[in-house]
C-alpha cells in the first residue's frame, strides 16, 4: 500500500468518526490546520494514525455515564446495604421508602472550583438522575468555621460523595489542600460519616493511588482505562502488532516527546515551577500530565493526561490543536 493510500484510508476513518461520534468536531479544513504542526511526511502519517485511535465522549454518552454512576455506585449499593439490614427483604415499597431516607442524608460534590470539570458535571448528573439542588453543596460549605474549633455544617448527613469527570494521576482527589482538609476533618467529627469518591473515567494508576490514600471509604469508576491505553506501553492497544507494519510505535512517542515537552514546559512555567521542578515535571508530562499518554477527549473538555500535541491552544508557542483543552489561566 502506497502512503498516499495510507493517508487516505485513515482520513476516511476519521471522517466516519467525525460523522458518527465525535459531533464534527474535527472537519478536514481543522485536520489539515493541525498537521501544519508538524514536519515530514512520516510524522504526519503518525499523526493520523494516532488521531484515527482518538477516544471521544459527547453529551449524549457522558449523560448516560452519569446515570450509570449514581445507579451503581450509589443507588445499588446504598439498597443491597438496606436488604440486608432488613432480614434481606424483598418488599420494594420499604426498600424505596429507607433509599429516600438516606439519600437526603446525602451531600454530592463537585472535585475542583466552579470552574472546572468536575463542579460543571454536576449540573448534568443532577437532571440526568432527577435530584434535588439541595444535596449539592461546595466543599468550603461543609464545616462551619465561625468558630475557632470547625464543626459539621450539616450533622443529619451520612454520606458525602465527590463526582469526578476524570482521575489521570489521582493527585487532585489526594493532594488537594481543600479536598483533603475537608474529608479528614470530616473523620475526626464523625465515625459514622460514609466520603465516596466516584468518577466516570480513571486510569488504574489514579485508582490505586486514590484508594490507596485511604482518605475515602469507597472510590470507583464507571470506565477504568489499564495501562493498554496507553499509547506507547509496551501493550499498547494503540499499537497492536498487526499495525507495525506502517506504523513505528517507537517513532510516534519520539516526535510526541520532542514536540509536547516545550507545549508542557510553557503551561507549567504559568503555574509557576521553576529551575530543576520544572524540567522534571515537563519531562514526565510530555506525553500527557501524570505520563499517561492518552487519546481521549470529552464534550465539554480535553483532560491534560491526553496528549498535548492533541490539544495544546496556548499563546506562548505557534501551535494549532485539534481537539482543544480549556487550560486554566493562572493569573489575571
Amino acid at each position: 500500500m502506497t502512503y498516499i493510500e495510507i493517508q487516505e484510508n485513515l482520513k476516511s476513518k476519521i471522517k466516519v468518526l467525525n460523522e458518527t461520534l465525535w459531533d464534527n468536531r474535527a472537519l478536514n479544513p481543522s485536520i489539515e490546520k493541525w498537521l501544519v504542526n508538524f514536519s515530514t511526511e512520516k510524522e504526519k502519517l503518525h499523526a493520523l494514525y494516532l488521531l484515527s485511535k482518538f477516544m471521544y465522549f459527547g453529551a449524549v454518552p457522558m449523560r448516560n455515564l452519569l446515570k450509570s454512576l449514581y445507579r451503581d455506585f450509589y443507588r445499588y449499593p446504598l439498597i443491597e446495604s438496606i436488604r440486608k439490614s432488613n432480614g434481606n427483604t424483598l418488599d420494594s415499597d420499604l426498600i424505596e421508602n429507607k433509599f429516600k431516607e438516606e439519600e437526603k442524608k446525602t451531600r454530592f460534590l463537585g472535585v475542583g472550583n466552579l470552574s472546572e470539570s468536575g463542579a460543571h458535571l454536576l449540573y448534568f448528573f443532577r437532571q440526568e438522575n432527577k435530584l434535588s439542588k439541595e444535596m449539592f453543596v461546595y466543599t468550603d460549605e461543609i464545616l462551619d468555621r465561625s468558630n475557632a474549633d470547625p464543626q459539621v455544617r450539616f450533622p443529619e448527613v451520612k454520606h458525602y460523595v465527590f463526582i469526578d469527570d476524570f482521575c489521570g494521576s489521582g493527585s487532585q482527589a489526594t493532594n488537594d489542600e481543600i479536598i483533603n482538609q475537608c474529608v479528614v476533618k470530616l473523620k475526626k467529627l464523625s465515625a459514622d460519616i460514609q466520603i465516596s469518591y466516584l468518577m466516570l473515567f480513571a486510569t488504574s494508576k489514579g485508582v490505586k493511588t486514590v484508594k490507596d490514600s485511604g482518605l475515602y471509604d469507597n472510590v470507583e469508576a464507571v470506565i477504568e482505562l489499564d495501562d493498554t491505553y496507553k499509547c506507547f506501553d509496551i501493550n499498547s492497544r494503540i499499537f497492536p502488532q498487526k499495525d507495525n507494519f506502517y506504523f513505528e510505535k517507537d517513532f510516534a512517542k519520539e516526535f510526541c516527546y520532542r514536540l509536547g515537552r516545550p507545549l508542557f514546559y510553557s503551561i507549567n512555567q504559568k503555574a509557576g515551577l521553576i529551575g530543576h521542578i520544572l524540567e522534571q515535571v515537563s519531562d514526565d508530562a510530555a506525553l500527557g500530565w501524570g505520563n499517561c499518554q492518552l487519546l481521549l477527549g470529552f464534550f465539554h473538555n480535553t483532560p491534560d493526561n491526553t496528549l498535548p500535541i492533541i490539544w495544546y491552544d496556548e499563546e506562548d508557542i505557534d501551535w494549532v490543536p485539534i481537539f482543544k483543552r480549556y487550560n486554566k489561566k493562572y493569573n489575571f
